[in-house]
């Protein structure tokens, strides 16, 4: 029997690989008293609600999206939201489109002109690359989003002024050079049509699993009794902190009914600049459900403190990485305080301290899979 430790997408994937095309019996645990991790929804009055936050599933790699379209049939699903920029809710990713609804025609249309000359149409420019630019125009515009779309929303939702992190978190904020509103430009892009609990339930749905919850790891009375043990919990937590905590980032949600059909124009709306909270999310919006009411949650970023909240993101700079690491290191026996550990392997957003997109947790599983079991 095989030991998987954590009942989200990451764990239940791999739990699902080993049962049917090993053949083999698997006990996955989860210390929550439910499945799905991160991704978890449920009902609330009719409305089906992502209790963690807004997960829209979205792929190019198409054995990420056959796999699991075995388990789940899908709601196509476009996310489209909106921004407050000065007042007025527009666009979001910034496209042409949003230039046209925050500045006068003239201005818009000199802003588009000049975009499209330099760098064509249909890319993506990071926005720190404007504002290297000698252009009054594309500087301005630079600095703009930068004000106004990222800096503020950064600071909040990671409690770090943007120098301060990766580079690849700023690269992720691009102006599109487009007409395309969507947030997400990949080929596939949907939502399970019965919800992501359904989905990872389906998945965990086979007679060589068995799921238990409420169950933490360390609780366990012997796990030398299993022919390996994969860990998508927290890496430094496996090695009892032995050099410090890896910083997380995590997440409070103001759950709310509201007494009205529509809260909103869009299923997530940021807010950058003003209040506290980061965003908005009208849940009803996923899959098209229909109610008198709507139910809205308001999303708070927190540092994360161990025993009080959950885990969200990986906050990755050199500091942190080199931290990992260490962790890392020790559990492949090359530091000196550490011998190999056989048949222990470290995977998921926790394990490999790193965020993933659902896809790519599922990427990651598939290749776990056919590097070990070849």
């Amino acid at each position: 029997m095989y030991l998987i430790v954590g009942a989200g997408i990451s764990g239940s994937v791999l739990a699902n690989l080993i049962a049917d095309r090993l053949n083999e019996e698997v006990l996955i645990i989860d210390r929550r008293e439910h499945i799905a991790g991160n991704c978890y929804d449920s009902k609330i009055e009719n409305i089906t609600v992502h209790k963690y936050g807004p997960h829209i599933f979205h792929t190019n790699n198409k054995e990420v999206w056959d796999y699991l379209s075995n388990f789940t049939k899908w709601r196509y699903f476009y996310l489209k939201p909106n921004v407050m920029i000065e007042g007025n809710r527009v666009s979001l990713p910034f496209t042409l489109k949003t230039l046209r609804e925050l500045f006068s025609e003239s201005m818009a249309e000199r802003i588009e002109n000049k975009l499209i000359t330099k760098y064509g149409y249909g890319v993506k420019v990071p926005i720190l690359d404007f504002q290297k630019s000698k252009d009054k125009d594309l500087n301005f515009i630079g600095k703009f989003v930068y004000e106004n779309v990222f800096k503020n929303y950064t600071i909040k939702q990671w409690g770090l002024k943007p120098e301060e992190i990766d580079a690849s978190v700023t690269a992720r904020v691009p102006i599109y050079i487009s007409n395309d509103a969507r947030y997400f430009q990949d080929k596939y892009q949907a939502i399970p049509q019965e919800g992501y609990t359904k989905l990872i339930e389906n998945i965990l749905n086979h007679k060589n699993i068995t799921v238990q919850l409420n169950t933490d790891y360390k609780d366990l009375p012997n796990t030398k009794e299993f022919k390996a043990i994969f860990y998508t919990g927290a890496i430094d937590e496996y090695f009892n902190y032995q050099y410090g905590e890896l910083p997380y980032r995590s997440l409070k949600f103001d759950i709310l009914t509201i007494d009205k059909e529509y809260y909103q124009k869009s299923v997530v709306t940021n807010y950058p600049n003003d209040y506290d909270f980061t965003r908005i999310t009208e849940h009803k919006y996923f899959l098209d459900e229909k109610s008198n009411n709507t139910i809205i949650s308001i999303e708070y970023p927190q540092v994360f403190s161990l025993g009080k909240n959950e885990r969200y993101y990986p906050i990755n700079n050199e500091k942190n990485d080199k931290l990992y690491n260490k962790y890392l290191t020790l559990s492949a026996g090359r530091s000196r305080e550490s011998k190999k550990i056989e048949n222990v392997y470290f995977f998921g957003r926790l394990g490999d301290y790193k965020y993933y997109n659902m896809d790519l947790a599922v990427e990651r599983v598939l290749k776990l899979f056919k590097e070990i079991f070849k």
